[in-house]
């Protein structure tokens, strides 16, 4: 069974620590993307702050997945708006960011260049 750490007080919500040889890494993302499903990430989206998932957050989340996986890494905002209809601000409004997508997708950690574009 997959556990999830409940977040510390002194922690910010947006971040998971784990213990080692966990499910997530340091910095709350989950560190083995095949782990991932979509109860994972309700738990996830709750300590982001995102709340429960719709119709429109799992449309974004699966598409983000499929293209991480295809493609190796992240994909360009301006695509994922436009394959999912959203627009940036209508994304920015369900998650209240990137990384928060990113972490609730259950995707690797990006490195600390692209977080900083992510966040």
């Amino acid at each position: 069974m997959l556990r999830i750490p409940e977040p510390s007080t002194s922690r910010p919500n947006s971040q998971l620590f784990a213990e080692p040889g966990t499910l997530f890494d340091e910095d709350g993302f989950v560190v083995d993307h095949e782990h991932w499903n979509e109860a994972l990430a309700e738990r996830i989206a709750r300590r982001e702050g995102v709340g429960a998932l719709d119709e429109r957050h799992w449309k974004l989340l699966h598409h983000v997945r499929e293209r991480y996986l295809a493609l190796g890494g992240m994909p360009g905002m301006r695509r994922v708006c436009k394959a999912t209809g959203m627009s940036r601000e209508e994304i920015y409004d369900l998650f209240g960011g990137c990384l928060p997508v990113w972490r609730i997708a259950g995707l690797p950690n990006p490195g600390e260049e692209a977080k900083t574009y992510l966040d």
